[in-house]
């Protein structure tokens, strides 16, 4: 987009030049008008050579273009007397200025655009001392306003559409290294864990633990090497909070999330899996050797609600308490905490016998 508009910036130009030509006859100081258009066509040059080398695309570069732009058409007050000025367009044309329109729709968007356009028509009401509320007969407003939207709505659908493709090649590229990875480790690693694995069942005694061991540790390779995920981007304000939790599965953790992602902001999908990952130490910890724990993540629109639940003894009644007493703030701090820090909710239910639930709710915010 930035190339094509420094095509637009040179057709501008040269409808500049032709109207130079053709009306600087007419000024009061037509030298003084040569001059002010070698300022032009500098300033033209530069910012065309700034975008298209891509050291212009920046905040500062396109407000000194939108001064050199008001600063020129307010210099028609120079050159022209106020009988030409009213009954022409300002001496820089009004096609020309336009470009630092464009450039501040492409930068920074629709409403960055549209401010752009309202001040370029602002200063040429200003020299000629009304508003042209004929919008039938004189639109340019509505041409400038309509060029910031739409360029504006282009630039940004641009951006989200690369940010996207950068995305799937950066994907690609993972998938592609984790393929490699597993043909390597399958050849090796992971035929070795599971011969010593078959082998020890087949001994018994002893290296009946070690076999079992082996075995885990096989299933989570494969786990991990079969998991399709990448590292969000550092600047990214959100992330899937399903991704996070799918890596906590393991033998004794089922782990459940909806088949599309599950967007929060980066910051709350980190301390909702850090409560999560706390239950489940918990779980670990306390219930006792063979207990099993089950993830559940579910997308409720506004809401999104994390379960974590186990098929251990349940928490006797007043242990919680007691815990705190004791200055183990785990569920007080690290559960409940990050919960109501977030404006959610961490619910407790428990019973001798029946296991233990935790869910952990915490609302969508919208930006």
């Amino acid at each position: 987009m930035w190339r094509a508009a420094q095509v637009f910036r040179l057709l501008s130009w040269i409808y500049a030049l032709y109207f130079q030509v053709s009306k600087n006859a007419e000024l009061d100081h037509p030298v003084l008008g040569w001059v002010l258009f070698g300022v032009l066509t500098a300033g033209t040059a530069a910012c065309g050579l700034a975008y298209l080398q891509g050291f212009g695309r920046r905040r500062a570069w396109v407000l000194a273009e939108a001064v050199l732009v008001i600063g020129l058409m307010g210099s028609t007050v120079l050159v022209a007397s106020p009988q030409w000025t009213l009954a022409n367009q300002s001496w820089p044309t009004t096609l020309w200025a336009t470009n630092a329109v464009v450039s501040a729709a492409i930068l920074a968007g629709p409403v960055a655009g549209m401010g752009s356009g309202l001040a370029v028509m602002a200063t040429a009401a200003a020299l000629k001392g009304a508003i042209a509320v004929d919008l039938v007969r004189s639109p340019t407003i509505l041409i400038e306003l309509s060029v910031g939207l739409a360029i504006g709505m282009a630039a940004n659908t641009a951006r989200r559409a690369h940010a996207d493709v950068e995305r799937a090649a950066r994907l690609g590229a993972v998938l592609a290294e984790r393929e490699r990875l597993s043909r390597h480790v399958h050849d090796g690693v992971l035929q070795v864990l599971a011969m010593v694995a078959r082998r020890g069942r087949e001994i018994g005694g002893e290296t009946a633990e070690l076999a079992e061991a082996a075995g885990e540790q096989e299933r989570a390779l494969r786990r991990l090497l079969s998991a399709v995920e990448i590292e969000p981007d550092a600047a990214a304000a959100d992330s899937d909070l399903g991704m996070l939790l799918r890596r906590h599965a393991t033998d004794r953790i089922s782990v459940s999330v909806p088949a599309d992602a599950v967007h929060l902001e980066a910051g709350v999908a980190s301390e909702v899996e850090a409560a999560t990952i706390n239950a489940l130490t918990n779980v670990e910890r306390h219930a006792g050797a063979g207990v099993r724990a089950y993830v559940l993540l579910e997308d409720l629109g506004d809401e999104v609600v994390v379960s974590i639940r186990d098929d251990g003894p349940g928490i006797p009644p007043g242990r919680l308490e007691e815990a705190v007493g004791e200055g183990r703030v785990g569920v007080s701090k690290s559960i409940r905490g990050r919960m109501a820090a977030l404006g959610g909710r961490a619910e407790l239910t428990t019973s001798v016998g029946g296991g233990t639930e935790w869910e952990l709710t915490v609302p969508r915010r919208t930006r």
